[in-house]
């Protein structure tokens, strides 16, 4: 039985040949996975017969695997594709902890940067959410909204994370404020 990276990384090889490192850099907009997940996965694949790889010989590194879809990871895929999505979907957070137990750390400037890295996090994912859209946009161009054009799943999904990432950077700002109101209080005792 495949899993849901599983099906992350047939999705990204329905696009072309790519390398296990270009595999995750391609699945990281859309789905979080460490090399450590990816690579065993690749060979689970490929032993499978959902992927096949060839070597291409670096001299200055180990040879490096380039992965294909065969036709039994493109036949997995079009079955999955139309299933319904397994729900709920896993909001895995740190802050969300950290803020519900905010309310027992003294050091308020602590608490404050922890929001404003959150919001400058999220400012970097939506300049480079940015970059890929243009990108998409340029390949497809008028025909980017059309839902038969190859790279309208990617446009989406990427309309998606910016959305998602100006929400993070509004609920961001939208805490600070009241560390703004803290502070003026504080300023008038």
């Amino acid at each position: 039985m495949l899993n849901t990276l599983s099906f992350g990384l047939l999705c990204m090889l329905s696009r072309g040949s790519f390398s296990g490192y270009d595999l995750m850099l391609k699945l990281q907009p859309f789905w979080q996975a460490k090399h450590s997940q990816i690579y065993p996965l690749l060979a689970k694949l490929d032993q499978a017969g959902y992927v096949e790889h060839i070597k291409i010989e670096q001299s200055d590194k180990p040879d490096k695997k380039v992965y294909s879809l065969t036709g039994k990871g493109r036949q997995a895929l079009i079955e999955w594709v139309p299933e319904p999505a397994a729900e709920p979907p896993t909001t895995r957070d740190e802050i969300n902890l950290k803020a519900y137990a905010m309310w027992m750390i003294s050091d308020k400037d602590a608490m404050r940067q922890l929001f404003e890295t959150k919001a400058a996090h999220h400012r970097e994912k939506l300049e480079y959410y940015d970059r890929l859209l243009e990108q998409v946009k340029q390949e497809s161009g008028d025909n980017l909204e059309s839902i038969d054009d190859k790279n309208f799943g990617r446009y989406i999904l990427i309309r998606k994370a910016i959305t998602l990432a100006n929400t993070q950077i509004e609920w961001c700002g939208w805490v600070l404020s009241f560390f703004d109101r803290h502070a003026q209080k504080e300023e008038r005792q």
